[in-house]
């Protein structure tokens, strides 16, 4: 059967990838403490005990203004460096974009221990402000490849018939360009949300004595009788990251659709 080769081989590879995710929700609802088959019952204890942990919810407190703080600051600067990537041309662009992109490329840990170091030597004591740096620096390369898409498939058209209408260059950016790249943005936010709520390395070097929800996880791995609550939390945020990406990639074809823009099959 013509292509029968490769159908298998993407069906063993989804398999392998997504076999994890699958089990999780199983081993969430076990009754047993043990993470292991055959299963002994369905339950939702797990769950409850989850959310009666007053240092989980702190770690969520903390992961949830990180995470927020931090997207909108890459969203912003995102807007600002794919504006003028896609609008204006200046003396060493394309090194300069070149630069801004390079977290993407480099391991999360060597970014970690610089900023630490560089943190360290400037007096600065390690806060939830400390890694939401740490964090716009990583998400702010997402932000650019996103939002560059949106502002390329403006039609500039639009911007020289606000300008002949007598609108300023400030309004014209208002009133015509943030809308029309708008699904852009909150594609941008959403995505830079998700990777900033999942985000373990910097947050591990970065938060000092306030962790994140993903440090509150690696801790009590420690602990043979929380790993079914961590199952249950783990099952939660799947479920979380799975709608967060959905409404990303909803916003995102709604944008290429408005534009009349090709889809090219993804964020990047």
């Amino acid at each position: 059967m013509k292509g029968g080769g490769f159908r298998i081989y993407a069906l063993a590879y989804l398999l392998f990838l997504y076999a994890p995710i699958i089990l999780l929700p199983l081993f969430a609802f076990n009754e047993g403490t043990v993470i292991a088959f055959p299963l002994t019952g369905f339950s939702t204890k797990w769950f409850v005990q989850a959310a009666h942990q007053p240092t989980l919810w702190q770690a969520v407190k903390n992961s949830l203004i990180i995470a927020g703080s931090a997207s909108v600051l890459s969203t912003v600067l995102g807007i600002f460096a794919a504006r003028a990537s896609t609008r204006y041309h200046f003396p060493g662009k394309a090194g300069l974009m070149g630069l801004i992109m390079l977290p993407l490329v480099l391991p999360e840990i060597i970014v970690a221990v610089s900023l630490l170091v560089v943190l360290l030597g400037l007096g600065i004591n390690l806060t939830i402000f400390t890694v939401i740096l740490g964090h716009v620096l990583i998400c702010t390369p997402f932000t650019i490849a996103i939002l560059t898409s949106a502002f390329q498939s403006l039609d500039r058209s639009l911007e020289e018939a606000a300008y002949d209408l007598g609108e300023t260059a400030v309004s014209t950016f208002r009133l015509i360009i943030l809308p029309l790249v708008m699904p852009g943005i909150i594609s941008s936010l959403l995505i830079s949300f998700t990777i900033s709520l999942d985000e373990f390395i910097i947050a591990f070097f970065l938060a000092g004595t306030e962790p994140t929800l993903p440090i509150y996880i690696f801790s009590q791995f420690r602990f043979p009788q929380a790993v079914p609550v961590i199952m249950a939390l783990g099952t939660v945020l799947v479920a979380c990251s799975i709608v967060l990406l959905a409404t990303a990639e909803y916003f995102r074809r709604r944008g290429l659709a408005r534009s009349g823009a090709k889809d090219t099959g993804g964020f990047l």
